[in-house]
């Protein structure tokens, strides 16, 4: 190589995949290591609670020409939130410093072994995965909330679960949530102290509040940024810009130059969006690492290959086992049991239907219980005298769609607002959290306005969906609860399904007719057809797995890092 590049590595996105690799990668090459990140930072106490700041916490850039629900959007935000629109499948994502592990629910789930039994490559399986889920278990500091004496710790809603499970012949188990309740597995901090922990960032023991989805403002949560982004940047110098989007990745020929027949021998340009100042730069490294998250990679590597023409050699599977992970919230309103659903981490247990004891691939999930803030219930709680005038309103509109569709249908839209809203008690209300094995059959392209699409044959589905709506009825008929509710958008006539799990699309493969990445072990993550190019996010996955996929999500990226670095991964970084 005759030119000179600016780092060995350039790491685009900072999920799970991409914080790992920057950790990894930088212990290698200290100083010699970039990652770029669309969103913010998002130290302690800075995530938005007050309505207005709520309002403006999505994330919403014309630049990025991307499907959104125009009437929430309505401005341009660099928000915590990105809600993407499509025709029978909506997805929320997270932009920021750490990516979806600022927003997420903390869940370390491994999933069965008969996951990987089909479409995943022959090396890739529960047992050659096993040593990087326990090296990131480590790292993320999973482990269940503490028992001890402390009235505080009682979780109403967990007790709650584990009696419907013994009223449906099943076992309602916690599960292990990266959440920070002190160093001392054995001896828990008291709620609400600060300590640094073992990396040396500061966090605050768990203090109960429900609000890991909005962002953790005592830092509570073992997020990304805590671990290893936080070594990373501070042990080994790994250079991190924020408010960056990439645009285009570019291989260089021997003399340095950008080359779209090239591939990627000589390393590559990364050209990337400053927001703030709205001006365009680039810089050069011997190898990128793409790693935007499964819609941010594929999108970027769709525009690369088809509209930019940088990465022409992309093969045809890009794009292709698109899955939702099975993703299904649902609503059990007003039974005769509380619930105080805004008390704890949002995800305390799971119960297991066909997952993991007596697989069966169609209609496979698990059912968890979800808290969420308390401000939800205080916005809920003081809505309701102001929606006798919704309810009038109501009814003139009911009565005019009742022209066009079924009394059943609109009258169960009308009853979400009206009872959820107007007659509940948010003490009695409960969300039903499930996620499954979805066919991972969908598919990601650029439509005719070159913006990303999801084509999601939901119909094919409809087994898991279908399971998974009994369930939600025997949880209200055991409840006594007036009411058993999807999300409205999946109501008839609608039938559109909102993930929160985006993965697939660049799928590993032992060969290239199989998948967009190799999962050789020579080059394990690297995508076919160039060299040191790598995807490492949730778009490697080729099925779904059913459990949260944080887990799986992190092994593989250690074991990519691995490759990359020749280095086996330590848990204490």
């Amino acid at each position: 190589m005759t030119h000179q590049l600016n780092f060995e590595a350039i790491i685009i996105g900072s999920g799970f995949g991409g914080s790992i690799c920057a950790c990894r990668l930088a212990k290698k090459w200290p100083g010699k290591v970039l990652l770029l990140e669309r969103g913010k930072r998002y130290p302690m106490a800075s995530f938005p609670r007050s309505p207005k700041d709520i309002s403006q916490s999505f994330w919403n850039l014309m630049i990025e020409k991307r499907e959104r629900p125009k009437r929430i959007l309505s401005q341009q935000n660099t928000g915590l939130y990105d809600i993407r629109s499509y025709r029978k499948m909506d997805a929320v994502v997270a932009a920021g410093l750490g990516g979806g592990s600022l927003i997420y629910a903390n869940v370390f789930l491994q999933p069965p072994k008969e996951v990987f039994d089909e479409r995943w490559p022959t090396n890739t399986n529960l047992e050659t995965l096993q040593p990087y889920y326990q090296v990131t278990k480590a790292v993320m500091g999973a482990r269940e909330i503490p028992q001890n004496n402390d009235p505080r710790r009682y979780i109403q809603r967990t007790r709650l679960f584990e009696d419907f499970a013994k009223s449906q012949g099943k076992q309602s188990e916690r599960v292990d949530i990266n959440v920070f309740f002190g160093n001392d597995f054995k001896r828990p901090l008291a709620m609400g102290i600060q300590a640094k922990n073992r990396f040396g960032a500061t966090q605050t023991s768990c203090v109960y509040c429900g609000e890991c989805d909005f962002g953790c403002n005592t830092h509570s949560k073992n997020t990304l940024d805590l671990n290893y982004l936080y070594v990373a940047e501070n042990k080994y110098q790994t250079k991190i810009m924020t408010e960056c989007i990439v645009n285009q990745v570019i291989p260089l020929n021997q003399q340095g130059n950008d080359d779209s027949s090239a591939d990627g021998g000589f390393g590559y340009r990364v050209c990337y969006v400053d927001i703030n100042k709205q001006a365009e730069y680039s810089f050069t490294a011997k190898r990128v690492i793409v790693s935007a998250g499964t819609l941010g990679t594929n999108e970027l590597l769709l525009r690369c290959r088809d509209i930019y023409k940088t990465l022409p050699n992309i093969n045809g599977h890009l794009g292709k086992k698109f899955s939702g992970n099975g993703d299904f919230l649902s609503f059990v309103i007003e039974g005769d049991k509380e619930t105080n659903p805004n008390y704890g981490p949002v995800i305390t247990q799971k119960i297991d239907y066909n997952l993991y004891d007596n697989h069966q691939k169609d209609h496979a999930f698990i059912l968890e219980d979800a808290a969420y803030p308390a401000l939800c219930a205080w916005f809920i709680e003081g809505a309701k005298p102001g929606l006798s005038h919704f309810s009038a309103i109501w009814s003139t509109v009911k009565a005019f769609l009742l022209r066009f569709f079924t009394a059943t249908s609109t009258g169960r839209i009308g009853y979400i607002f009206h009872h959820l809203l107007g007659k509940t008690s948010t003490n009695k209300s409960i969300f039903l959290l499930c996620m499954g094995l979805d066919k991972s059959n969908g598919q990601l392209s650029l439509n005719k306005n070159d913006r990303l699409n999801i084509d999601w044959p939901s119909a094919q589905n409809w087994p898991l969906y279908q399971a998974i709506l009994t369930m939600g009825r025997h949880f209200k008929q055991w409840s006594n609860a007036q009411f058993y509710l999807p999300l409205p958008s999946f109501l008839w006539p609608f039938r559109k399904n909102v993930t929160v799990h985006c993965l697939g699309g660049c799928a590993l493969a032992d060969s290239p007719e199989k998948g967009v990445t190799s999962a050789r072990a020579e080059d394990y993550g690297q995508v076919f057809g160039y060299q040191s190019l790598y995807v490492v996010d949730g778009s490697l996955l080729p099925t779904a797995v059913g459990a949260n996929p944080a887990a799986t999500i992190s092994a593989i990226s250690e074991r990519v890092a691995e490759g990359i670095t020749q280095i086996k991964p330590d848990v204490d970084l």
